[in-house]
């Protein structure tokens, strides 16, 4: 570069050796110092990454086999899912500590942190550990087991499983509700298989004019040797309101929970036949009804 002045000259001397070349010596040893570090860390983390990957896997293989020394021990299914989201989450969190102590961070300070954090959270979260203790009240005095049917806060199905925070209920539409353990804990929890039946809640109309005795015997042989419904104890059968057209007659047969729409579906399609072949009536309308709408 040609310059135009011997000043101009001279302030760039002045520049290369009294500004620039400190600049580069710093710079260079920062960037060393990357290096340096960036060497030493990589291994650590490539190590790290290797062990959580080969730990998860081997929590995967232990679960594996302690699901099977479970159904060995014939342990009810729910007391079993239980323990094993117990010992799912703290092999996972052993397998988190052994990488991080890899990547260098002290295990004991880890801990300590770690404890004032979840005593933090538990504090915001009160919820999940009022959940946590409802699970453990429900695994232990079991208001139900797996497989049974139940309606908790007004919720119908089977119980599928009981884990550590929910249940896991199957409904017959077979929609999967989970519902917090808490919630079950604190409402009423009705169980339709604890003595192995359910009672369906089924309602017939009959025309004023009909005999009900005749209606409760033709409902009575439509039912009887129908497989899905019990002898013993009998259908209930009775008049439980009167409407404005027909009577209400209510239809109380008892089922086994899992044959609950089977046996509503085939009941009612029994009744309707039988009303049909026996001239039964009901009242309906037939086409449109126009009345006065006032101010």
């Amino acid at each position: 570069m040609i310059f135009q002045s011997e000043e101009a000259q001279d302030a760039v001397a002045d520049i290369l050796t009294s500004n620039e070349l400190p600049s580069i010596d710093v710079m260079s040893k920062y960037g060393q110092k990357a290096v340096d570090w960036a060497m030493d860390f990589a291994p650590r983390l490539l190590l790290a990454v290797i062990i959580l990957m080969i730990g998860l896997w081997l929590v995967k293989k232990i679960m594996s086999l302690f699901q099977t020394i479970l159904n060995k021990a014939n342990l009810a299914p729910e007391l079993a899912g239980f323990f094993m989201s117990i010992a799912s989450l703290a092999l996972k969190f052993v397998v988190i500590l052994i990488a991080a102590g890899t990547l260098g961070f002290q295990v004991s300070s880890l801990l300590g942190v770690l404890a004032g954090v979840v005593f933090a959270i538990g504090l915001a979260l009160q919820g999940f550990l009022g959940n946590f203790a409802s699970g453990i009240t429900i695994v232990f005095f079991k208001p139900y087991k797996v497989g049974d049917w139940v309606m908790v806060s007004e919720m119908f199905g089977k119980v599928e499983s009981i884990q550590i925070f929910n249940t896991i209920l199957i409904t017959p539409g077979e929609k999967t509700l989970i519902i917090p353990n808490g919630q079950v804990t604190d409402n009423i929890i009705t169980n339709f298989s604890t003595k192995g039946r359910m009672r369906l809640e089924l309602n017939v109309t009959m025309p004023y004019a009909e005999s009900f005795p005749k209606v409760k015997e033709v409902i009575t042989n439509a039912l009887k040797d129908f497989p899905l419904i019990m002898e013993d104890p009998k259908p209930l059968i009775g008049i439980e309101s009167f409407d404005t057209h027909n009577i209400i007659v209510s239809v109380r047969p008892y089922i086994h929970p899992d044959n609950y729409w089977d046996a509503t579906f085939e009941a009612l399609s029994r009744i309707k036949r039988a009303f049909n072949d026996h001239g039964i009536e009901v009242a309906y309308s037939e086409g449109i009804e126009l009345g006065k709408i006032g101010d």
